[in-house]
């Protein structure tokens, strides 16, 4: 039976006051990218939808064998306050976002191992030693949250081996936010790209009389699409066609870059769609896990099959088997004419 929540250390008055909670303006800036958007649901949806199982090692005397065991309760829902999804969820993006994630501690077997756990978000948590790393080389000695200190034995921390898009990231997403802003400054503009000019008859005109000229013609042309100058100016419209305003080629070209930066096929973020076939869209969940969300199970398998979580020779493995299995898609059958059945001797002779 768990024991009563846990609750030392001055941090842990602030776990579960959600008021106080925020993400990072990097983790924001990056998320507002649609290809990071869509490539985050499609890692965390698939670390959410997976069970958890546990094992033990047996010597066969050649190799190890898995020998399942009944798991823990919390390995069905981690946190009794939010589904499974949840939690699993928020902790693979913090993994993905920010290299790292945490867990709290919220109560205890009789054993002494955790019965149940909450998300922290990464954003919020704090080592002292490792202040402005983007990566954290190993478990940390000491944390804080929200800027009181925690207990770290009661605090599960899981490492990711890359670090996170928010930091390896910084320039290539830097680069996706400048398109799409230059993207949305022309297709909020009404009328064309363009400048007024002074005829060569015409009295000059100083660069404050310039200024409301062009700011009274930019008016006029959003209230009606039809204008009006007299001999003394003309318009001369820039030739630059919508593609081009748009950015698209530059634009595809960056989220070809995001699907990298996040090791997902671009095909899966709907990028590239030239190649698609039977063969590779059958495969794409097989994709989508070797090459995306690979890293992320195992640093969240095996962080969860230590010894402070478990007891010694316990394991835990996401059961991504039977997600494949439901979720495969099989080749239709091709129906081929059976052979005719071979005649004994007797009868080919005959015949």
């Amino acid at each position: 039976m768990a024991s009563v929540p846990l609750g030392a250390a001055a941090g842990a008055s602030q776990i579960g006051q959600f008021y106080s909670y925020s993400v990072g303006a990097n983790e924001e800036a990056a998320l507002s990218v649609p290809t990071i958007s869509r490539a985050v649901s499609l890692l965390t949806t698939v670390v959410g939808t997976l069970d958890l199982k546990s094992y033990v090692l047996q010597w066969s005397g050649e190799e190890y064998e898995k020998i399942w065991v009944q798991g823990e309760t919390w390995m069905s829902r981690p946190d009794p306050k939010v589904p499974r999804q949840f939690i699993m969820g928020k902790t693979a993006r913090d993994l993905i976002m920010y290299g790292r994630a945490h867990w709290a501690v919220t109560s205890r077997y009789s054993t002494g191992f955790p019965a149940s756990f909450e998300w922290l978000p990464a954003n919020m948590v704090y080592s002292t030693k490792m202040p402005a790393s983007p990566e954290w080389f190993g478990m940390p000695d000491d944390l804080e949250f929200n800027g009181l200190p925690l207990d770290v034995s009661n605090v599960i921390t899981f490492l990711s081996p890359n670090q996170g898009i928010v930091y390896a990231g910084r320039r290539a997403v830097g680069v996706s936010l400048r398109l799409d802003q230059a993207a949305e400054r022309f297709s909020a503009t009404e009328i064309a790209a363009g400048y007024l000019q002074q005829t060569s008859n015409s009295e000059p005109m100083s660069s404050e009389e310039l200024g409301e000229l062009a700011a009274a013609w930019a008016n006029a042309r959003r209230v009606s699409a039809i204008g009006a100058l007299n001999s003394a100016v003309e318009w001369k419209e820039f030739s630059s066609d919508p593609s081009k305003l748009q950015l698209v080629e530059s634009r595809k070209y960056q989220a070809l870059e995001m699907a990298r930066l996040l090791d997902i096929p671009g095909y899966l973020l709907g990028i590239d769609q030239s190649g698609m076939t039977y063969q590779n869209a059958q495969q794409s969940r097989q994709d989508l896990i070797l090459f995306g969300a690979r890293p992320i199970l195992h640093s969240i398998q095996e962080r969860l099959s230590m010894n402070d979580v478990l007891p010694n020779g316990r394991h835990v493995q996401f059961d991504v088997e039977e997600y494949l299995e439901e979720f495969m898609v099989e080749s239709p059958e091709i129906q081929r004419e059976e052979p005719a059945p071979e005649l004994p001797e007797d009868e080919m002779e005959l015949e």
